[in-house]
Formats: C-alpha cells, sequence, structure tokens
C-alpha cells in the first residue's frame, strides 16, 4: 500500500522524490540550524573576548549574509532533485541568480565599509577625513552595485558587451573632455591617501603661504597670514614642492651678530660661551654652537645656532626676543660694542 503510494506521480515527480527533496532539505536545515546554535554561538562569545574587530566582523558576515544564503541554498539543492517544468526551473534559477548577487553585492560593501572603517580608526578623529572618507565610500558602492547588475543581466542573457563598448567609448570621450578635472579627482585621492598635509596645517608652496581651512575634490583652500583665501588645484599642489611646517618637530634658527673691529682679543674668545649660557638659560632651546664666523666689511662676525623645541612661529619669536635682550644686556655689562655701518677716510697731507 506505501509502495503504491510514493510509487504515485504528480507534475512529472513521484511521491518519493518529493519526500527525499523535503528530507535533503530538512537535513540542511537542520546542519546549518546545528552549526548556528553550537559553533556560531561559540564564535561569537570567543569574539567578544578578543580586542580585535576581525573576528567580530566574520562573525557579522556570517549571521547577516552566510546564514541566509545557505538556508536558500539548501532549498536551492533540494529543489533541483526534482523533474521541473522548463519554465519553473528557469524561474528558479533567475531567483537563485537574483539572490546570489544581491548577497555577493551586500558582501562587498560590508568588506569596503569595514575597510574604511579601521583605516579611520588609525587615523586621529578629523571631520572633512571622515567626510572625504564617507563620500568615497558611496561612489565604491555604486560601482559594486553596478556590476552586480551588470553581472546579472548578463546571466540572464542580455547583451551587456555591447553596451559596456558603448560606455567605454562615451567614457574616453567623457574623460577626453574633463582631463584636468580627472586629474585633480585623483589627485584628491594622493592627498587622502598619502596625508602630505591635513587641515589645520601651515604650508609654504612657491611664493604662497597660509593655513589649510578645506580640502575638496577640485581645489584645496588656505588661508594667507594676510587674511585672503588662496585657491589651488589639487594637482598644482601634488605637483609641487611644499614646505610643511606644522609637522616640524623642531626649529633650527641661526643668525649672526657684529661687534666692532676695536674689540680685544679676550673679549672676542669669551663671546662664544656668553652666547651658550644665554642660550641654555632659555627654556625650550638646544643650544648648538656659536663661533667666530668671519670678517666683515666693518664688523667681526659671529654665527649661532639653536633649536626651538617648538613649531609654533610666535613662540619662537618670544624666545629670540628674549636672546637679544640678555646679549645686548651682557655686552652692555662687559663693555662689547656692536658695529654698525661705518667709514674711515685717511688723509694724506703732501
Amino acid at each position: 500500500m506505501i509502495q503504491q503510494i510514493i510509487e504515485q506521480s504528480f507534475l512529472g515527480n513521484r511521491i518519493l522524490d518529493y519526500l527525499i527533496s523535503a528530507l535533503l532539505f530538512l537535513i540542511g536545515f537542520g546542519v546549518i540550524k546545528i552549526f548556528q546554535c553550537f559553533v556560531l554561538k561559540r564564535l561569537k562569545a570567543w569574539a567578544q573576548k578578543t580586542a580585535t574587530t576581525l573576528d567580530d566582523f566574520l562573525v557579522k558576515i556570517i549571521q547577516s549574509i552566510l546564514l541566509p544564503l545557505a538556508y536558500f541554498g539548501a532549498f536551492y539543492l533540494s529543489v533541483t532533485t526534482l523533474s521541473l517544468n522548463p519554465l519553473v526551473k528557469r524561474g528558479i534559477d533567475i531567483i537563485g541568480m537574483a539572490i546570489l548577487t544581491l548577497f555577493a553585492a551586500r558582501l562587498g560593501t560590508v568588506i569596503a565599509g569595514y575597510g574604511f572603517k579601521v583605516y579611520r580608526a588609525k587615523r586621529a578623529e578629523d571631520a572633512t577625513l571622515e567626510r572625504s572618507l564617507s563620500g568615497i565610500l558611496k561612489v565604491i558602492k555604486v560601482i559594486i552595485w553596478a556590476l552586480a547588475i551588470i553581472f546579472f543581466l548578463d546571466n540572464l542573457g542580455f547583451k551587456i558587451s555591447a553596451i559596456i563598448a558603448g560606455l567605454g567609448i562615451g567614457g574616453v570621450a567623457v574623460a577626453l573632455a574633463a582631463q584636468a578635472i580627472l586629474g585633480d579627482l585623483f589627485s584628491y585621492f594622493a592627498i587622502l591617501f598619502d596625508r602630505p598635509f591635513e587641515v589645520g596645517d601651515f604650508i609654504i608652496l612657491e611664493d604662497f603661504l597660509g593655513t589649510i581651512e578645506h580640502i575638496g575634490i577640485k581645489t584645496t583652500r588656505l588661508r594667507s597670514l594676510s587674511g585672503e583665501q588662496l585657491v589651488f588645484a589639487n594637482t598644482d599642489l601634488t605637483k609641487s614642492r611644499l614646505r610643511n611646517y606644522k609637522r616640524m618637530g623642531k626649529r633650527r634658527v641661526v643668525f649672526k651678530l657684529g661687534v666692532t673691529y676695536q674689540t680685544s682679543l679676550e673679549k672676542l674668545k669669551a663671546i662664544p660661551g656668553m652666547i651658550e649660557n644665554i642660550i641654555k638659560s632659555v627654556e625650550n632651546t638646544a643650544f648648538d654652537r656659536a663661533h667666530f664666523f668671519s670678517y666683515g666689511d666693518f664688523s667681526l662676525v659671529f654665527e649661532i645656532v639653536y633649536y626651538v623645541m617648538s613649531r609654533d612661529y610666535n613662540q619662537y619669536m618670544d624666545i629670540q626676543q628674549e636672546i637679544n635682550f640678555a646679549i645686548k644686556k651682557e655686552f652692555k655689562a662687559r663693555g662689547i660694542e656692536f658695529a654698525y655701518p661705518t667709514q674711515t677716510l685717511y688723509l694724506n697731507k703732501s
């Protein structure tokens, strides 16, 4: 009796075939549930104990993307064991391809988002950087979904190659017409990832100097010392040699002073040690050297080198001013005279 029932045909398949298909689906469903309840649960608990975020990210991918895909895979494999109507089979194949494309695109966008999140976490908090990365991430997501749609349509039998070829020709024409804009765009990516400067940095570019206010997709804006705004194309910045004073750890200072030729040898020998003591007594400085440098046109020239242990220009000027005051006071106390331009005329009476 049971043998006769299971051998009966319905829609081109025996009852036994339907039972086998259902059994395969239940086995697949059970295996996935066991994995979810035992393996995935332990992986999730282990990931929460670690300091890294990569394992949490992988658990999230398994839970939100791979598990639903596995459920559909179990259903698809069980259904394909049956003899189906060609239209029904084609419909299931299309649904399967659509679901596979959907989950693949989601996986790509999630991985891209995690990569940008890790990159942003390694950098200091920067609102400009975050806005830039968000914009780039949106572009990447659009590209991923566009590729996914093209892949899906190509598998449905549409002639995508002709459309892509047409878009390629149009893209070349647009690229030639917007070569400067694309150059600035790629320069923007170079600035964003290579980080030669950031918002707030003080830079000097040829005869221009100022503080970075904004880094845009096409242009970068600076605020000059005199108050006006300077606008540069990103390509100009990446092609030029610039000096970034914000990243200067310490400032090397070189200055010269001259004393009169009437200064005695003993006083000349005392000047380097005197200046060394003065500089060492000033905070945030590191003395390097002080030497009798040369015989000038009207003075004996000394060259002094020291370091200001700060990149702040105002602090450097305060320190130099304090050193100048101290040198003036010490020279006056020792009777050493600063030189100034003079001329001596010798008259020979015949």
